[in-house]
């Protein structure tokens, strides 16, 4: 098949991308490569991704609606794996029209161009911060998710309303991905892991914050894109799906998460382990918009796809470790 990956400089999109073309098939990469971290990193994953000969890429935003339609237009995917998104939630509080343009502007015009191309199937990232206040856990796909405790979370949980309209009015088969916490080789600098490894490796303190109580279910980046790519080649169908009680248009949402959630002192204790360096902890309350515990409920998703998340934390971490080290060996 022919894929469209959107925000494929990212890290989601770089490894769905790789294992997509490992499969045979030809990716076409969007991303408009911003500088909300370091742009080295999103080149040097471009760079991996250049290697293949089935891989084309677009440089621009989602929020170009013209310039959108015309790459569909052109390139005519029959599939879209949609990751482009502004993300993070801290970021959200000071800069809210980040979210506006590209999660849901942009996600607007990614549901009109795949309308429109007779796109088989959208894949799209929600995020396992729509559960927001709940505190019933393990989070299920069964249960409601209407108090966001942040923008970022409120504009994912818009994402699967639209999707969920697109489905229902205009038939476009769509299956969101609820992501909880993933991390591994080429991560985001802004999120934890990266943050960690990168303070302990130079001698500095690290913030953990809600004093390093939060548990979190911290999902392998393996096992997100085996997940996604399972989706993307199993189609929606009509019907009710879960926690709707009528006959809809082909939607799903899942949930993709290890399900085995940990203390994040716990994560940060295997991180010092795995680089062979003690911590400096500067304990922090909870901040605005973070959730106090995540905890996945797969069963859905095994269900439908077969598979689920199970890569340990002690494994997946040293593997994050080995790369971190092999990419930034000084401090």
């Amino acid at each position: 098949m022919k894929v469209l990956v959107t925000g494929a400089a990212g890290f989601i999109g770089m490894h769905t991308a790789m294992r997509l073309l490992g499969q045979g098939h030809e990716v076409v990469g969007l991303d408009n490569v911003n500088d909300y971290y370091e742009v080295s990193l999103k080149r040097a994953r471009l760079a991996e991704l250049a290697r293949h000969p089935g891989f084309r890429f677009h440089e621009f935003g989602i929020e170009q609606a013209p310039e959108l339609m015309a790459l569909f237009e052109r390139e005519r995917p029959q599939r879209v794996v949609h990751l482009a998104a502004q993300a993070g939630v801290r970021y959200s509080l000071s800069n809210p029209r980040a979210y506006a343009d590209s999660n849901l502007l942009g996600f607007s015009n990614m549901l009109e161009a795949c309308r429109h191309h007779g796109v088989e199937h959208l894949v799209y990232a929600s995020s396992s911060s729509v559960y927001g206040g709940n505190t019933q856990l393990p989070f299920s796909e069964s249960q409601a998710v209407d108090h966001p405790i942040s923008l970022y979370a409120a504009t994912k949980k818009a994402n699967e309303l639209m999707a969920h309209a697109y489905s229902h009015l205009f038939g476009l088969p769509t299956t969101g991905v609820r992501l909880f916490t993933v991390y591994g080789p080429w991560g985001r600098p802004d999120m934890a892991p990266f943050k960690f490894a990168r303070a302990i490796l130079r001698g500095e303190e690290i913030e953990v914050y809600n004093e390093g109580k939060s548990l979190r279910d911290f999902t392998f980046i393996d096992d997100a894109v085996e997940s996604i790519t399972r989706l993307l080649h199993k189609l929606p169908e009509a019907g009710p799906g879960p926690g709707l009680g009528s006959e809809l248009g082909p939607y799903r949402v899942f949930n993709v998460g290890n399900g085995q959630p940990v203390v994040l002192s716990d994560f940060i204790d295997a991180m010092e382990r795995s680089l062979g360096r003690p911590a400096r902890r500067r304990l922090l309350p909870l901040q605005p918009g973070d959730m106090s515990a995540t905890a996945c409920d797969a069963t859905a998703l095994q269900a439908w796809t077969g598979f689920a998340p199970a890569t340990p934390m002690t494994q997946g971490v040293q593997r994050f470790a080995d790369w971190f080290i092999q990419h930034y060996p000084s401090p």
